[in-house]
Order: C-alpha cells, then sequence, then structure tokens
C-alpha cells in the first residue's frame, strides 16, 4: 500500500531579527543558550507583516552536535491580527560549516540542516484563524543576524 504525496504550498517567509546569544551554560542536557528575537519581518502570499520585538528562541546543543530550537514570538499582521508562534525545529551539519555559523560568517541554506515545525494561535473570528488549523513546515537558514523562515501549509 502506498502512501498518498504529502503536498505543501508556500505561506510565508519570516525574517527574524536576533540580537546577541545569552549563554546559560552546560546543562545535564547541553549548552542552553538564549537568543533574543528584536523584530523582523512576514512576507508571502498567505501572510504580510512584522515580528514584534518580544520574545525569544530557547536553544540546546546537544552533545551529538545537534541545536534543538524553541522559537517563541509574536507576530502582527498588516492587517492589525496579532498571533504568538511557536515555532521548534533542528539544525545541524558538518562541525566546519556549524563553526563557521557560530562565528557569524555568511554559510548557504544547502551547507547545513535547518528545518522547523511551528504551531500558531490566532484569535477567533480573526482573518488568521486558519493558522489554528494548519500545519506549517519550515526550511530555514542563519545568518550573523537573523532567522530567515520559509514557511509552507501542509494541505
Amino acid at each position: 500500500m502506498s502512501s498518498p504525496p504529502l503536498r505543501t504550498e508556500y505561506a510565508f517567509t519570516a525574517h527574524v531579527l536576533v540580537s546577541d546569544s545569552i549563554i546559560v551554560g552546560q546543562g545535564p542536557d547541553g549548552l542552553r543558550r538564549y537568543v533574543p528575537i528584536t523584530g523582523g519581518t512576514i512576507e508571502g502570499p498567505l501572510l504580510r507583516g512584522t515580528v514584534l520585538a518580544a520574545g525569544g528562541d530557547s536553544q540546546l546543543l546537544r552533545a551529538d552536535g545537534v541545536l534543538a530550537v524553541a522559537a517563541r514570538y509574536l507576530i502582527r499582521t498588516d492587517d492589525g491580527v496579532t498571533v504568538a508562534v511557536l515555532n521548534q525545529g533542528f539544525r545541524h551539519g558538518p562541525a566546519e560549516v556549524m563553526g563557521r555559523l557560530s562565528r557569524g560568517e555568511a554559510v548557504a541554506a544547502h551547507e547545513y540542516y535547518f528545518r522547523t515545525a511551528a504551531r500558531f494561535e490566532a484569535p477567533l473570528g480573526s482573518a488568521c484563524e486558519w493558522l489554528n488549523r494548519a500545519v506549517l513546515v519550515a526550511t530555514a537558514e542563519r545568518t550573523a543576524d537573523a532567522a530567515i523562515v520559509h514557511f509552507h501549509r501542509v494541505l
């Protein structure tokens, strides 16, 4: 028995601006750090708006070299709807590539793996209510001052 194909549609890109990491320290599960979110933009066919300077990305660098991310932040759409976001995923790649990323160097997105899945909470009755019922997955890339997340809605 074969499964039906998984279909997605491009929804929007979040250009999430960040400031310097705050190192919490080595814990039993790995190195914990926190990256404050300072703003940004949302642009795409299904959603447009801004990322508010409210929230951050709680990160855990595991012993196997995988960075587990859990970003919580708020977006405000161009028509004034405020939406809460929880975006979780993993980033990993060859040690040399990850070292370049950690030093803030430009690294092409195809050189490492950065994938996430997000949950959105939009007000009931708003134009963004569809986000409450949708599964969104993303490919992402990291620059020195931003995470760029390309969201796709699973159909």
